[in-house]
């Protein structure tokens, strides 16, 4: 039996199957018969790690995902990142947490865990919601299912130490850095008393920030309202994040109905993912203000809502200044399909000239000018090893260093060129291609940024994550690829930043053990248990091929039979093909 077989026979069972009852079709015919014992015995292994189970009830992921979140609560108590003036710090059963190794390894252990339970949860989630047909939408209830799903996994992440990040501490310090009256695109958060004590990273000491100027003032605000109270002000930094995630889930789903997608698949792939929740909501990043409004604009864009649309992605920008990659297929929205040259140039013109007044605006009222454009103009500083430019860095860099040459050029150099292409990219992308795929257009113009940066943080997947998810992400290895991104930056994530302190010696060891839990989760969850690893095994929607080993072909002695039946005088056998006589030998 071929592979070609097996997949049509090991697709994923129906919802509430409990796997399937056979390996063959009913209906025999001859390319159906039984092969070799070894290939019988492949395609038995093959059908067993591609069979796979659905929950029986709706409530159990959702409860596995409220245990998941639980877990990474209680281990961020024992490895986030707490102030130290906190009055938490002093709590005797977080000191245990803390300080004691066993306290430390337990609750690496419990984040670590809980951020893979989650992901089974959301897993599972999708095989209980799903229509047994891959044509058909998700049932009408899906979306509302989905998105108590999202509240419930949520709640446990508003009082959680950070983890993940602890940007957060810098905006902490930023927001004291105007209330003090200084320009923080000019001066870096040394300038400060007591900044490290707030928890603040040493990389931010002299760094400018990287947000926009609508971010300084919900920085001030922040920093006004809480006082003396880090806590305080970590909480509404993230209640201020939940904000800009309440408006993805509004708009998420409209705008994949626009798209014709199904509205209740990309809310599960957007939001209900255990990536966007931490990183979003524990980590509060204010990324997901920046999203949320981008998402906005881009609504009212392709709704005819061009001013509305055009002011939306400012407050974006005005977050982060990234999203101004948008603002030119705003004004490609705004003009509409079919739109002559000359109506695209003058709409491109009414969105830029609005975009431009609401920030000059915005400048001259805070003060600080176009401090913001300094960020556009650079990527930051190094690179990670996993980002394009990363990796052809460390490759270039090797062989230069192997044969005895300098490298310490490379980096700037492929920096550069990343800039220029990524320009390039976008350039095209708006004066080429179908004003149907508008959105799409637009997607992939910020994924260039994005892709050829040489900094790519875990969360940067959560800016192209919804764009993606509302224009189609189909069930083959475009999601297999989302999931391998997710499982790849969790791991990452859970291991990277734990706040372990130095008397304990335990930061190596720490990373090892989380290291290890991901792995052992990730075996078990891809090969072992049967309601998540169709993930790797199903619907790869690749072209089919065959599990048998090849075989050499053996020439096999001719008999005596066989012998005789070449006595045609036309023998293929007969080198010469030349017709022989009745008497001859």
């Amino acid at each position: 039996m071929s592979a070609e077989a097996g997949a049509a026979e090991n697709s994923p069972a129906p919802r509430g199957a409990e796997g399937f009852t056979g390996l063959a079709n009913t209906s025999s015919t001859p390319e159906d018969a039984p092969g070799p014992p070894g290939a019988r015995r492949r395609d038995l292994w093959l059908h067993i790690l591609r069979s796979s189970t659905s929950p029986k009830h709706l409530w159990s992921p959702l409860i596995e995902g409220v245990l998941g979140s639980l877990l990474v609560l209680f281990g961020s108590l024992g490895v986030g990142w707490l102030v130290s003036s906190s009055p938490l710090s002093r709590h005797p059963w977080l000191i245990v947490l803390r300080t004691e190794p066993a306290g430390v390894v337990a609750s690496t252990i419990a984040l670590t865990l809980g951020c893979w339970i989650m992901l089974r949860a959301w897993l599972r989630l999708s095989r209980v919601l799903e229509d047994p047909d891959p044509r058909q939408h998700w049932p009408a209830r899906s979306l509302r299912m989905v998105n108590w799903a999202v509240v419930l996994w949520s709640i446990p992440q508003l009082i959680t130490v950070p983890i993940f990040s602890r940007d957060v501490f810098a905006y902490l310090n930023q927001g004291r850095l105007v209330l003090a009256g200084q320009d923080p695109y000019t001066t870096g958060v040394s300038s400060l008393n007591n900044w490290f004590h707030l928890g603040t990273d040493i990389l931010w000491a002299e760094s400018e920030t990287p947000y926009g100027p609508l971010f300084l003032w919900i920085e001030a605000a922040v920093m006004r309202t809480a006082a003396e109270s880090p806590d305080l002000a970590l909480f509404l930094f993230r209640l201020a994040c939940v904000g800009g995630v309440v408006m993805m889930m509004i708009f998420v789903p409209k705008l994949a109905r626009l798209h014709g997608i199904d509205p209740a698949r990309a809310q599960w792939i957007t939001l209900a993912n255990p990536l966007l929740i931490i990183s979003f909501i524990s980590s509060a990043h204010n990324d997901a203000i920046m999203v949320g409004f981008a998402l906005a604009g881009i609504y009212a864009a392709a709704r005819g809502r061009g001013v509305l649309a055009t002011l939306l992605v400012v407050v974006s920008i005005g977050i982060k200044p990234i999203t101004i990659v948008l603002l030119p297929f705003i004004g490609l929205l705004w003009a509409g399909q079919g739109a002559s040259w000359a109506r695209k140039f003058r709409y491109w013109f009414f969105t830029a000239g609005l975009a431009a007044a609401a920030m000059i605006t915005i400048g001259l009222v805070q003060g600080y000018g176009f401090g913001w454009l300094a960020v556009l103009a650079g990527t930051g500083t190094g690179s990670v090893y996993w980002s394009p430019i990363g990796i052809a860095d460390g490759w270039l860099g090797t062989l230069l260093r192997s044969v005895g040459l300098d490298s310490g050029w490379t980096l700037e150099v492929f920096k550069a060129a990343g800039r220029i292409v990524s320009v390039a990219v976008v350039l095209w992308l708006m004066f080429r291609g179908s004003d149907r795929f508008i959105v799409q257009r637009m997607v992939w113009a910020f994924t260039a940024l994005v892709v050829l940066s040489p900094i790519i943080q875990p969360w940067y997947l959560l800016w192209l994550l919804p764009l993606f998810a509302i224009t189609g992400i189909r069930k083959d290895w475009q999601f297999k690829w989302v999931v391998f991104t997710i499982v790849f930056f969790l791991a990452f994530g859970a291991s990277d930043q734990l706040s372990i302190y130095q008397f304990l010696q335990l930061d190596q060891q720490m990373l090892a053990l989380s290291i290890t839990v991901s792995w052992f989760a990730i075996v078990w969850l891809a090969l072992v248990d049967r309601q998540t690893r169709w993930v790797v095994w199903d619907d790869w929607g690749l072209p089919p091929m065959r599990w048998e080993w090849p075989r050499r072909r053996r020439r096999e002695p001719l008999t005596s039979v066989e012998s005789g039946a070449r006595a045609d005088p036309r023998d293929p056998a007969d080198p010469t093909g030349e017709e022989r006589p009745s008497g001859a030998r």
